[in-house]
């Protein structure tokens, strides 16, 4: 098995910055063609205790939060864990902007194509 890069980017209008940092996550795992192990690598730790401790209680608890309010994003959890079933993934936070060269690429991605996408 060897490794493999693949640059992505993307935006859409009237969204948050935790609803691009999981769709973010969504994207990559969809481009994956098969079963791996994979290291996914974000300076989010939203995606990261939502999908590695905060999920296994809003299943329990019927996708509502510890404030018993409907969770927020349940529609992208749903997509993460799907997308994310087949595979073997360790989920590690980097420090943003604390120039670790990928996440400042990754960046400058998201802002280049926020620029695009601005009329």
């Amino acid at each position: 098995m060897g490794r493999h890069e693949k640059e992505m980017s993307g935006s859409e209008p009237d969204t948050t910055n935790n609803r691009m940092e999981m769709t973010a996550a969504i994207r990559a795992l969809k481009a994956l063609t098969e079963p791996c192990q994979v290291t996914l690598h974000t300076d989010s730790k939203y995606v990261i205790d939502g999908i590695t401790k905060w999920v296994h209680g809003w299943k329990k608890n019927g996708w509502v939060n510890a404030s018993k309010k409907p969770v927020r994003n349940a529609d992208l959890w749903h997509d993460l864990i799907e997308v994310a079933a087949p595979h073997a993934i360790t989920w590690e936070w980097i420090k943003g902007h604390n120039g670790h060269p990928e996440n400042e690429r990754v960046d400058k991605l998201a802002s280049d194509a926020a620029d695009a996408a601005r009329p």
